[in-house]
């Protein structure tokens, strides 16, 4: 695909990837997801996506989403905004009110406070369970061998609404070998969701069994330096 400078050229672009990759795979490509991932850029640049018709979004940062959705929610109520970073046990509160979906449930401390944080609100929000399939030491996640147990615990001990698994593969392995030990651990526990793929291999992980893919750079272009 070549890119472009308009945010939403470049939606066409992927979305036209993506129904390609789906059908090449034998998949109805209504069953597999764009999450445009809007982190680093402002809501100007969002605004151009979410005018394009586009409605599913991820973010990062809690700081940053509270911050820039919720004027954005005012103009185009039917978004559905996803937390695919890292939670912090403090940030879990702020998480609640601000996202619609949470995909980095990553540790049992975290369960517990979501869990807790749903039912002082009453707002339950789906969950995804991040796997850490390279078991590398710096990424969170849960251990491939520890997420049959972890996803007991977050269903039958504290009620979570576990939907699925996410995970980002390591930078210099082959990542389809993680898109298909995700999807085969997915299947053993009954999960339909399966978020995997980014910019750089969203086609591979579609062929693997995607139901979300995580694009950001091929659609907004390069992100702005971290604040």
């Amino acid at each position: 695909m070549t890119q472009n400078t308009d945010p939403a050229s470049n939606l066409a672009a992927v979305q036209a990837d993506i129904e390609k990759a789906a059908r090449a795979a034998g998949r109805d490509p209504a069953d597999v997801h764009l999450v445009a991932v809007s982190k680093f850029h402002d809501a100007d640049t969002v605004r151009a996506v979410l005018e394009a018709g586009h409605r599913l979004f991820g973010e990062n940062r809690v700081q940053e989403a509270e911050e820039k959705w919720p004027a954005l929610r005012e103009q185009f109520p039917d978004v559905v905004v996803h937390l695919i970073g890292p939670l912090q046990s403090n940030k879990v509160k702020n998480a609640v009110a601000a996202f619609d979906v949470i995909e980095t449930v990553d540790r049992p401390k975290i369960a517990r406070a979501l869990a807790t944080e749903f039912d002082r609100t009453g707002r339950r929000l789906p969950c995804y369970v991040q796997v850490n399939t390279g078991e590398e030491p710096q990424k969170a996640g849960v251990a491939p061998t520890d997420v049959d147990a972890f996803v007991a615990e977050c269903r039958d001990t504290l009620g979570l609404d576990i939907r699925g698994l996410m995970c980002i593969p390591p930078v210099d392995e082959e990542a389809a070998l993680h898109f298909a030990l995700l999807s085969k651990i997915a299947d053993r526990n009954g999960l339909c969701v399966k978020s995997m793929g980014m910019s750089a291999d969203y086609e591979k992980a579609i062929s693997l069994g995607a139901t979300h893919v995580r694009v950001g750079t091929a659609i907004f272009g390069e992100r702005p330096p971290t604040p």
